[in-house]
């Protein structure tokens, strides 16, 4: 069901034969993550790739908040470690949207909700705007980032 689950799995595999522990390492952690949300609720299951992109996603921000406390603290060979583990689990999930693909998608999204009540969207609507727009950008680009986005098109 999973491809990227098994793509995952693979990796972890050819890491380990070639003795190299980065990878290795976080890749074993990026299983754990997707093994945790699969039994996490009532009834275990199994992952989508998107379901697991968000996984990743959540586990790559988590080292770049990590990243940042320890270079706040002055221990930069811990920081980038944490940038390093971020980025090899970066090499796992979709490019991000480029701004000016974001704001299309924004317009589009707004042009959409427009449609469907016939008018231009307001503040009020923000929620169906959202939702449209989080749709097309699947995981491509940050939640606060499309709102800002979003709440610019309908202000404006």
């Amino acid at each position: 069901m999973a491809e990227l689950k098994d793509k995952l799995r693979a990796d972890l595999s050819a890491a380990m034969k070639q003795r190299d522990t980065v990878v290795t390492g976080v890749l074993r952690m990026a299983l754990a993550a997707v093994g945790k949300e699969e039994v996490a609720g009532k009834q275990a299951r199994e992952l989508t790739d998107e379901e697991v992109q968000r996984v990743l996603n959540k586990e790559a921000k988590k080292r770049d908040e990590a990243a940042e406390a320890f270079r706040g603290a002055g221990r930069a060979e811990q920081a980038d470690a944490e940038v390093g583990e971020a980025e090899i689990l970066r090499g796992y999930l979709p490019q991000p949207l480029g701004d000016d693909e974001l704001a299309q998608i924004v317009r589009d999204a707004v042009a959409e909700v427009e449609g469907e009540l016939g008018e231009r969207p307001g503040m009020k609507q923000m929620g169906q705007v959202m939702k449209a727009a989080n749709a097309k950008v699947a995981g491509r680009a940050e939640g606060g980032k499309v709102a800002a986005l979003v709440k610019a098109q309908l202000a404006g």
